[in-house]
């Protein structure tokens, strides 16, 4: 029977129409709440013109109940899947198309490591070796900041990248070159992310080959590698929800923060890494909530696999390798002496190829801006260190109150290019707090019908912890200055770590029932979503 013999566009149109009314209640609150929200962005701004707040405001509420009707007629854990793909595309799109010219954190140098991609490049080359000098630039005493440049030095791209340079955080408004033809020329840019594998940039190489064969305007270059790089991340969320049988729907809460969506529509590798991390994590739900004598060898080495593509985009994230230690043995077919020895060859292959890894890509970072940086020395950090041990101490003490209060406000705290003092100055406590209240809520009080074991659940903790103060101790080394804790922690680093906490920590005590409390957690999805771009709009386009 051919597949389409069951489309009837009059019938879908009717479902939908029925569920409109039917679902009004959770409409209104939708609508109630965007406005309410939406216009708290605007407090300390002056309106220029409100025409395109108005349209904002229209989009994003026609955009978010479509999605509500869409879920209330997939409402089911069988088909949350196709929801969540119908959400993160909904809202993406529009955040692709509306977050300025590489407006994103580091966005422009992620462009031009994709338009390399795209010629088939799979390693940049560094031009600096034929001048024999190790670093773009040299070290220079008394400076913070080095201002000795190894003039040709760099990274071959194409003309076209200096247009995404020099308009940096510039909406197409405000230019007129966003028109123009790319131009394929030559064109030495200073760095190309070459610390990162060539995987974390093939779906936004796709979008750039795209828009260079099919001979587009420039701007094109950067709108569809953010939509190819959303439709990856789209997909394999989906998949993600779709794999693990239990926690559907706190998944898909961290899989749609704002923050997360945000950087799921740019050119950011950080795409790669959130998506694979919570499908990783889901996987991992997957095989520990398997029934007895089910699991193969074949898991290991698929789970084996999607943790070293992880890792390999942020090496902390190889550590998620250790989660195959708590998945209960008897849920395997094979007896212990086979499956034990198979963890341990994939904990080994992961650990050997992630320090391969890091001795390639170590070296790499001094071919970037960031050789800029004269203050940071590992070497001289770590002596530091030892000559100071008070100063561990308060590191720990660091990362685990001021770091922390500020990764908490970086769910709705988004990269400002042209805020040069703090890049992330944009504080929406009346959007923040209550997203914080949602998160913690469906994160650890999930009414969930599940149990996991005690070793999952201390285990999946102790992940968490682990991975965080490595992640926190390689920003110590690599980017902070000597003496100083200036960490540069995002949330984007840790946004795959969230989805271990439903599994680690859990309040049993919930007296919504699941059906109920997931209608709600998709309006109040739906809702920080459409914020996002209501905050856009006020922050860029019309307001001074």
């Amino acid at each position: 029977m051919n597949n389409f013999d069951d489309f009837d566009l009059k019938t879908i149109f009717k479902s939908y129409w029925d569920m409109l009314f039917q679902s009004k209640k959770y409409l209104l609150i939708y609508l109630v709440l965007i406005i309410v929200l939406g216009l708290s962005t605007l407090y300390g701004k002056i309106i220029v013109t409100p025409k395109f707040l108005i349209l904002t405001f229209i989009v994003v509420a026609l955009l978010g109940i479509f999605c509500i009707l869409f879920y209330f007629l997939h409402n089911s854990d069988e088909e949350l899947y196709k929801v969540a793909f119908v959400v993160i595309l909904s809202f993406g799109l529009v955040c692709s198309l509306i977050v300025p010219i590489c407006d994103v954190s580091d966005e422009s140098e992620h462009l031009t490591r994709a338009e390399i991609t795209s010629r088939g490049v799979l390693i940049p080359h560094w031009t600096g070796e034929e001048l024999g000098v190790e670093g773009l630039f040299n070290h220079t005493e008394g400076q913070v900041y080095s201002s000795v440049r190894n003039d040709g030095a760099g990274f071959y791209t194409i003309e076209s990248i200096k247009f995404f340079q020099k308009h940096l955080g510039e909406t197409v408004f405000e230019t007129s070159h966003d028109t123009d033809k790319i131009n394929n020329a030559p064109y030495l840019a200073e760095s190309a992310f070459e610390q990162n594998p060539f995987f974390g940039y093939l779906p936004q190489a796709i979008g750039v080959f795209l828009a260079k064969i099919l001979d587009l305007n420039v701007i094109w270059m950067l709108w569809l590698p953010r939509i190819f790089n959303l439709v990856f991340y789209a997909g394999v969320i989906s998949l993600a929800i779709k794999k693990t049988p239990v926690l559907k729907m706190p998944l898909l809460a961290v899989a749609c923060i704002p923050i997360s969506i945000y950087q799921a529509a740019s050119v950011s590798i950080d795409c790669m890494i959130i998506a694979l991390g919570i499908y990783s994590i889901a996987y991992f739900i997957y095989m520990s909530q398997a029934e007895e004598n089910s699991l193969t060898s074949r898991d290991i080495a698929v789970f084996t696999v999607i943790c070293i593509i992880l890792g390999l985009c942020k090496l902390t994230y190889l550590a998620f390798i250790f989660l195959l230690l708590i998945v209960p043995l008897k849920n395997y077919q094979n007896d212990k002496k086979t499956i034990i020895p198979m963890i341990f060859i994939s904990i080994a292959i992961t650990a050997v190829i992630g320090m391969l890894w890091s001795r390639y890509s170590s070296p790499t970072l001094l071919h970037s801006w960031r050789g800029s940086r004269n203050l940071v020395n590992s070497t001289l950090q770590i002596q530091y260190m030892k000559d100071n041990p008070n100063h561990i101490i308060d590191f720990f003490k660091i990362i685990f109150t001021r770091d922390l209060r500020h990764l908490a406000n970086g769910v709705f705290s988004f990269f400002g290019a042209r805020q040069v003092i703090d890049h992330y100055t944009d504080k929406y406590f009346l959007v923040t707090f209550p997203l914080l209240v949602f998160l913690a809520t469906i994160l650890l009080a999930y009414p969930q019908k599940v149990k996991f074991e005690l070793k999952a659940r201390i285990g999946s903790f102790a992940l968490i912890i682990i991975i965080y103060i490595a992640t926190c101790f390689i920003q110590l080394l690599t980017w902070a200055f000597i003496g100083n804790f200036n960490l540069g922690l995002s949330l984007r680093y840790f946004i795959p770590l969230l989805g271990l906490i439903p599994i680690s920590i859990w309040i049993k005590y919930n007296p919504i029932e699941k059906e109920v409390f997931d209608k709600y957690s998709i309006i109040l999805i739906t809702v920080f979503l459409a914020v996002m771009i209501i905050s856009f709009a006020t922050k860029y386009y019309m307001i001074v």
